[in-house]
């Protein structure tokens, strides 16, 4: 393992997703942070950019399918689940040989993917191999912003439960991932009212060399670049309906991330916050899914029934499979891992 190099950095850009991580990126990689190519092309939901790196995108995706996470997943186990698959010494070289290619072409890269979070281990022991230090940028947006954004622009079936409790494992669990690692919480609005006071701030941090040396003409070209109608949606506890314990948790979850983006707000006081808020949320979900699984199970069982009812007409394993997808994503992912496997063997289906 090399030893990091003062003049080799790679800085993660993570938090959830709609929070303004692809605004941070497209920033830095403006001042001249390099963002390993081809990127992910700009669209619709994002007409600015992504600032994801497309190599990056796919080996998560990947990485997702096989531990069985989403992007969004409000299960507090599934940190487990990804971590398991981070820990397969083929993937890590496989992941040391890029970031070290691409570290031949820049000394300060800039890395985003909200997918990222769920494999920040594996990220980790990549730069160290590579003799690279690592930063973390952590972007914070209320939830109800978040939540209303996902909404309007992602998958409709998951809902603002879901969405709220994904938002709280998220933010919670990358909180403990970067703890004792070199970071620095920016609000997303901030970074749109006046971008230069948190990201030069950043640069001395990091002891970012583009940016503590960045141009007349680079910083007009951020400026071009930063449009505060970006944040298009902003909704309220009144916009989205979740129950008041959610509710509560997010709030305090909200508040003392929002403190932590204060300087000298990075303190071991609320460290235990986030502590305490973790294991607060871990016994939430676990009595959601106490009280869910009979219900998941039955429409599991109903799907079963229909596709038999239809194997006369040839198919019926693959229609009882289709019937079983009528249930929504969300609710799927409240059966314990031993319960779900055991419905798979029922409808042939591996996953």
């Amino acid at each position: 393992m090399s030893a990091p190099s003062s003049a080799r950095r790679v800085v993660y850009v993570v938090g959830s997703g709609r929070s303004g991580t692809s605004t941070m990126a497209g920033t830095l990689r403006t001042l001249g942070l390099h963002v390993p190519q081809p990127e992910v092309a700009a669209d619709s939901t994002n007409p600015k950019g992504f600032g994801e790196p497309q190599w990056l995108v796919d080996l998560h995706d990947e990485l997702l399918k096989r531990s069985g996470v989403q992007v969004s997943d409000a299960r507090p186990r599934a940190w487990l689940d990804a971590g398991k698959v981070s820990a397969d010494h083929a993937l890590r070289e496989r992941v040391t040989d890029w970031l070290a290619s691409q570290l031949e072409q820049s000394d300060e890269l800039v890395l985003k993917d909200p997918r990222a979070a769920w494999f920040l281990g594996l990220w980790r022991a990549a730069a160290e191999r590579s003799g690279a230090a690592t930063s973390y940028v952590t972007m914070l947006r209320p939830v109800t912003e978040v939540v209303g954004s996902k909404q309007k622009y992602y998958d409709a079936r998951q809902g603002g439960v879901t969405r709220t409790a994904a938002w709280v494992n998220m933010m919670l669990g990358t909180e403990r991932a970067t703890r004792g690692e070199q970071r620095a919480f920016v609000r997303y609005a901030d970074l749109l009212d006046d971008w230069t006071v948190p990201v030069f701030a950043l640069g001395e941090q990091f002891d970012l060399h583009a940016v503590k040396t960045a141009m007349a003409t680079d910083i007009a070209a951020v400026h071009s670049f930063i449009d505060p109608s970006l944040r298009r949606v902003t909704l309220t506890w009144d916009d989205v309906q979740v129950p008041a314990p959610l509710r509560e948790l997010a709030d305090q979850t909200w508040a003392v991330l929002d403190a932590m983006a204060q300087p000298g707000g990075d303190t071991a006081a609320a460290h235990e916050t986030c502590d305490q808020l973790r294991v607060a949320y871990g016994e939430m979900y676990d009595e959601a899914e106490a009280f869910a699984a009979s219900s998941v199970l039955a429409a599991r069982r109903e799907g079963v029934r229909e596709g038999a009812r239809q194997a006369g007409e040839g198919g019926g394993q693959q229609r009882a499979t289709r019937a079983a997808d009528h249930v929504p994503h969300a609710v799927r992912a409240l059966v314990p891992p031993a319960a779900r496997s055991r419905i798979r063997k029922v409808i042939g289906r591996e996953r």
